[in-house]
This record gives structure tokens, sequence and C-alpha cells, in this order.
């Protein structure tokens, strides 16, 4: 491992595409990807010289939330402090941004064997059950 570097808001499509297939498989469309890159508040990644190894992005309002999603880090690089440092990136730019004096709700969505890490950083579950989804787009007029 060479020495890390983090970027702000350069996080590509094809980087998020090829970080999310490392992972967890099937990624959305590259169309899909775009836009989502598009249109994040925030997006960080941390590269190993040339080699993407980890990002996260920040979805909202600006205002009264703010949503983290896509943390990952490759396996191989798991346990070293890459995780701490991508949701460190992603509170400083919410600290940033926020309304000040005001509290912000700060949400994400864990897996069961995740939900120890970011209780580190504050998050807490509550009673509220997730409830998503996948709704096929079909705007061709067609219902």
């Amino acid at each position: 491992m060479s020495e890390l570097t983090v970027k702000h808001n350069e996080l590509s499509a094809d980087e998020f595409i090829f970080m999310w297939e490392s992972v967890w498989g099937q990624c959305p469309t590259y169309e899909q990807t775009l836009l989502a890159m598009e249109h994040s508040l925030f997006r960080v990644s941390v590269f190993d010289g040339e080699q993407i190894v980890a990002m996260a992005r920040v979805i909202g309002d600006m205002g009264l939330c703010y949503y983290i999603k896509d943390v990952i880090v490759l396996p191989d690089y798991q346990g070293k402090g890459i995780g701490r440092l991508l949701i460190d990136e992603l509170l400083r730019y919410i600290n940033d941004h926020g309304v000040s004096d005001t509290n912000i709700f700060v949400e994400l969505c864990a897996m069961p064997d995740k939900i120890p890490f970011y209780e580190k950083f504050g998050f807490s579950a509550n009673e509220a059950q997730r409830l998503r989804i996948m709704y096929h787009v079909d705007n061709s007029g067609n219902r």
C-alpha cells in the first residue's frame, strides 16, 4: 500500500461502477450512475496510487437532512482506518455546509454486521423500518 490520496467530488461513474461491482455485484446502468454522480451533494474517494480503493457520497436537501450512501472500501483495504476517514470527510462536509447552530438529520442504511462501525460515530438505530421498492421506470407512455 503506497500513500493514500483523498479526492473530493472527482468520483467518476466508471470508478463508482468498479467499486460497486467489486463488493456488491451488478451495478445500476451507466446512465443512472452518471446522474447519481452529477446530483450527489458530495463525493469522496480514496486512491492507492492510481487505484481507487474506497468511496462514499452524501445526498440530501442541504437543509433538514443528509443521507450517507454507497460507503465502500475494497476488502483488502478494510481494517486500515479508511472507512473512518470516509465518514469523517462526509461529516466534515455536512458540518461545513449545514445551517449553522441547527440540528440536521444524518441518516444511512447499514447491514447488521456494519452497525457497530457506525455506532462509533454516534449513529444509532431507531424503531423505524426501512421500506423500499424497486420501481421499474416505464416512461414510454404504456402503463
